[in-house]
Formats: structure tokens, C-alpha cells, sequence
């Protein structure tokens, strides 16, 4: 034990089935709901997903099998180890044990791929030939430019204009695998042009992204929409992570005091959590604690509303914590974290009081990666070092309350394509960037006349 940095499985001790946190919430979870406020059916999302995407989208199982075709994809890179950080842990002096999940291991670099090729294959089995997606930084137009490439998908990519141009080599990446990207807003669709035309210089959003995404989607009978984060079914399929990490700590004999995971749209977080959660709702000791970016706080500070996932309000409305569709972010480094609302799932953890928020600044953030490069090597995601950087917030706590708290977090992407931001920072040109007030209240005047959670469900 005293020498242990890595944890591995086999790939006969990979779990066969995700896990459905859909099962074990007290209360269930407030429905999708049209613009009326009705609860919608699965035919309103006929024309965007397959039905059995839909299927796993409102079921409420505890567990869902692995397609053996997933499986054998998975085993390129799963299971994933889990390491000690034992050099971090000198550098701070804690008498912490600080774990990370490696997704950085998988293809696209990322834990992207996880929903990605499930994704990909219940498309391919359903008959569809083409499908269209979004993109923040690019890990996610990358996983599903290489998960549509080994099904025999066409993969369209909208990607938010501001990472287009911070992230050349992602889309590089992604014309590798065979994917199209084109910088979101485009010409190429009505909402892209309308929105070009009211603001020729805007960096993009995600929201707008999903709009031009789910635009092309639903005009070719051949073509459906497949999103990153956010939907229920993502989240499903995240969970691979969390399971394959309590199983790595019962071989060490250890159990984590807390759980932590960057949040944008809430995949990588749900990934590592929710399997961990099931034990806090059954009566376990545990902080569980999602982290995000000050400039685009969802969990901590927005409201706990009805919202569309897209500017053009395509999607239907789903309980969510949201700044409002219309939201557009600062230009932040960490492009994967910048969308406007938080998956519904994850929405409804914190409403139960199943996890904790935080929101921290980038520059904190950036601190915290360039000391965890310089102890345990690897280069994390700008997204990723928001976890890390709260790890290091929980390591010094327990340094200075004496307790040799388990720390695990998911170590979500290396940052070999964000380099650009590592040099921004080490050349003193980034600034913090806090959401001002103001500002919060602006882009929220898109929600004033949609309908709203029951009371009972917004604490």
C-alpha cells in the first residue's frame, strides 16, 4: 500500500451495465415539458434522436446493459487506471491520499468517447447514416468524429467560433476522423445567419451550436442529433467511470471521503459521481462536489428553472439550473465548461442535497494545473483543472484540520490541444473573469414567460 500509484482492472472486470441515478433519487425528477408547461411524449423526439436512444433517455432502471459491440470499442481504452497523486500530495504537504480517474487515455483524449460510441452504435442500428452534434472545446466533436468513423456515421460538427479559433488542432482531429467541423455561427443554417447578421463578431455559444446541430438534423430523414452532455442518457453512459473507480478502490481496500468533478453540462461529473451517489442516498458519509468556471455559474448561482438546451428553444424545456438559452460566455479557456444550463440529472442531485457546488476562477485554475503538471506530469484540460483545483482546495483542508481525508476526482482530458492557454497564462495575459450581476440578470430575461419547476421541486 505505502508504494501504490496506479490501479488497474482487467477487461474482464470492466462493469457490464451502466447505472440509472434515475432509480434511486427520493423524489423523481420534474418531467421535459413543452412551451405550454405539458409533459412531453416520446414522439416529440422522434425526429431528433432514435427511438432507442429515447428509450434510455426516460428510463428509470437501475442498471442498462453494455452492448457487446460498445464493449469491444470500450476495451481500447477501458478500463481506465486510477492513480495516487502521491507527488502532488508532497508538494502540498497533506496527509490527504488525492486519487484521479485517467480519462485522458481514451482516443479522442478525453471521457468524451464514453457516450460517443453507444451513441454512434444506437444510431447505426436504428438506419441512420448521418449525424450532426456541437461542440464547446472540441473533445466532444473529436469523440464522435472517431465513434461515427468506426460505425459508418457522416459526423457534421458545429463548434463555438471562440474554440475554432483558440483550438486549431481539434478540428484538425477531427477531419482525421472523418468528421466535417465548421465554426458555429455559420452561414450554413437560418438561426446561424440570423445571428450573424444581428452580431457579425460573436465569439458563439453552445446554444447556439445545438440550434444549427439540431437545424440540419431534422431536415434529412437519414440524420439525427447526438449530444455530449446535458441529456439523461449521457449521463447514463458516463457512469462506466465511477464504476470502474469503486471497483478499483474495493481491490485497495480504500473509500473515498470526497468526490470531485469539473462541471459544464454535467457528463464528466455524472461520470464519476453518480455511481458514488447511490451509496450516499442509500445512507453513506460522503461529499460529492461539482466545480465550474466563476465566469459561467450555473449550479451555483443560477436558478433552478424550465429552460430550452439551445438559443433558437428547439429542444424542450427541461428542469435545469440555467443562466437562460440566450446566455453567451466570455471567452474562457476552458471551452467545455461555457454552456448555459446543467444537466437536469445533476440539477436534481443538488436539489435533493446529493452534491455540493463551486465555482472558481481561471486563473486559480490554471495554478492549480501548472503545479499538478509539474508533480504528476500529465497536462490537464483547462476544464479539467477546475477539479484539480478544487482537490487541492479539499488537500489543504484536511491539511490544516490533521485528517487524512481520500480524495478522488475525475481527471477528465489532457491539454495538448489547449496549449495556447498554458502560454497565455504563463505570459501573464489572462485575467480572472467573475459573471457580474448585471450581467446574470440580463441574459436570464429569456426565461421570465416559460413555465416553472413546482415550487416543491426549487430549494
Amino acid at each position: 500500500m505505502s508504494e501504490l500509484i496506479k490501479v488497474v482492472l482487467t477487461e474482464d472486470e470492466m462493469p457490464r451495465q451502466w447505472y440509472n441515478l434515475n432509480a434511486d433519487f427520493t423524489r423523481p425528477m420534474p418531467p421535459p415539458v413543452d412551451i405550454n408547461g405539458k409533459p412531453i411524449g416520446p414522439e416529440a423526439l422522434a425526429p431528433v434522436f432514435p427511438m432507442n436512444l429515447i428509450e434510455q433517455e426516460m428510463c428509470t432502471d437501475r442498471w442498462v446493459d453494455i452492448p457487446e459491440e460498445v464493449l469491444g470499442i470500450y476495451k481500447l481504452w477501458r478500463p481506465t487506471p486510477l492513480y495516487r497523486a502521491r507527488r502532488l500530495e508532497a508538494a502540498l504537504g497533506t496527509p490527504a491520499r488525492i486519487y484521479y480517474k485517467n480519462e485522458g487515455v481514451s482516443p479522442a483524449g478525453s471521457h468524451k468517447p464514453n457516450t460517443a460510441v453507444p451513441q454512434a452504435y444506437y444510431n447505426k442500428i436504428f438506419g441512420i447514416k448521418r449525424l450532426t452534434t456541437e461542440t464547446g472545446a472540441g473533445q466532444w466533436g473529436c469523440a464522435l468524429s472517431f465513434a461515427s468513423q468506426l460505425m459508418g456515421l457522416e459526423c457534421k460538427i458545429f463548434m463555438v467560433r471562440i474554440s475554432f479559433d483558440q483550438k486549431p488542432f481539434r478540428k484538425i482531429m477531427m477531419r482525421v476522423w472523418g468528421g466535417h467541423c465548421v465554426a458555429s455561427p455559420s452561414t450554413e443554417t437560418e438561426v446561424g445567419r440570423r445571428i450573424l447578421e444581428a452580431d457579425p463578431d460573436t465569439p458563439g455559444s453552445l446554444g447556439i451550436a445545438i440550434s444549427e446541430a439540431l437545424e440540419q438534423a431534422v431536415q434529412r430523414e437519414d440524420t439525427r442529433y447526438a449530444l455530449g452532455s446535458v441529456l439523461n442518457h449521457v449521463m447514463l453512459h458516463q457512469t462506466i467511470i465511477g464504476l470502474e473507480a469503486k471497483r478499483q478502490f474495493e481491490k485497495i481496500g480504500e473509500y473515498p471521503d470526497i468526490v470531485i468533478g469539473c462541471a459544464g453540462g454535467g457528463s464528466n461529473f455524472a461520470g464519476i459521481a453518480f455511481p458514488f451517489l447511490a451509496d450516499k442516498a442509500a445512507g453513506r458519509d460522503l461529499r460529492v462536489i461539482g466545480t465550474e468556471p466563476a465566469a459561467c455559474p450555473t449550479l451555483t448561482r443560477a436558478p433552478y428553472v424550465y429552460d430550452s438546451g439551445d438559443v433558437a428553444m428547439m429542444t424542450p424545456l427541461l428542469p435545469m439550473h440555467s443562466l437562460g438559452h440566450t446566455f453567451v460566455p466570455e471567452p474562457i479557456h476552458a471551452g467545455g465548461l461555457r454552456y448555459h444550463g446543467m444537466a437536469p440529472m445533476v440539477s436534481h442531485a443538488l436539489q435533493e442535497g446529493l452534491i455540493e457546488a463551486t465555482a472558481i476562477e481561471q486563473l486559480e485554475c490554471y495554478e492549480s494545473a501548472i503545479l499538478w503538471a509539474r508533480t504528476e506530469g500529465f497536462i490537464p484540460a483547462p476544464e479539467t483543472s477546475h477539479a484539480i483545483a478544487q482537490a487541492i482546495r479539499e488537500a489543504k483542508q484536511a491539511k490544516e484540520e490533521g485528517k487524512a481525508k481520500v480524495i478522488v476526482m475525475n481527471w477528465s482530458g489532457h491539454g495538448l490541444m489547449d496549449l495556447k492557454g498554458y502560454e497565455a497564462y504563463m505570459d501573464g495575459k489572462l485575467t480572472d473573469y467573475k459573471l457580474p450581476e448585471e450581467a446574470m440578470l440580463r441574459s436570464m430575461l429569456c426565461l421570465k414567460d416559460l413555465p416553472k419547476p413546482p415550487a416543491s421541486e426549487r430549494r
